[in-house]
C-alpha cells in the first residue's frame, strides 16, 4: 500500500522536478517483483546488509520473540534479504537536495505509522523554489 501511495503521488513530485527512489533491503529480484507487481514507475534499490540504513542510523536488530515469530509464519527473512542479520530498517522517508542537504526527514520505528506522500510536498516546493 505504501509503494502504491507513492506511485499515486509520483506526478506531483515530478512536476517539482523531484525524483523518487525506494530502499529496501531485499534482494534485488524481490525489489523487480515488487516493481512489477504494484506497477512502479520508480525504481527500488537493494540495500545490501541494510548498509545505507545503518548509515542513516534506521538499522535495526529483530529481537529474538519476532525472529520466532517470523520463522513460524514461514517468512524466511535471510533468504528474501540475502543475509543473515535479522536486522531491517525503520520506515524512513526523506526529500534530499542535489547538494545532499536534508530537506525533509520523517522517520517512525512504528512501521504501521506512515506519513502520507503529501507530506513531503512543502519541501518539495520550497526546493523547487514555488
Amino acid at each position: 500500500m505504501e509503494l502504491q501511495a507513492l506511485q499515486a503521488a509520483l506526478p506531483a513530485f515530478e512536476a517539482l522536478g523531484a525524483s523518487l527512489v525506494a530502499i529496501s533491503p531485499q534482494l534485488p529480484v524481490n525489489s523487480r517483483k515488487s516493481v512489477r507487481q504494484n506497477a512502479l514507475s520508480f525504481p527500488i534499490l537493494s540495500d545490501t546488509r541494510n548498509d545505507v540504513a545503518a548509515a542513516f542510523g534506521l538499522r535495526f536488530e529483530l529481537p529474538g520473540y519476532l525472529v520466532d515469530l517470523y520463522k513460524s509464519l514461514k517468512n524466511d527473512l535471510p533468504a528474501f534479504n540475502g543475509d543473515q542479520s535479522w536486522t531491517l530498517p525503520m520506515p524512513a522517508r526523506y526529500v534530499i537536495a542535489p547538494d545532499g542537504t536534508i530537506l525533509y526527514a520523517e522517520v517512525n520505528p512504528d512501521y504501521t505509522r506512515r506519513p502520507e506522500p503529501e507530506d513531503m510536498m512543502p519541501a518539495l516546493r520550497r526546493a523547487a523554489g514555488t
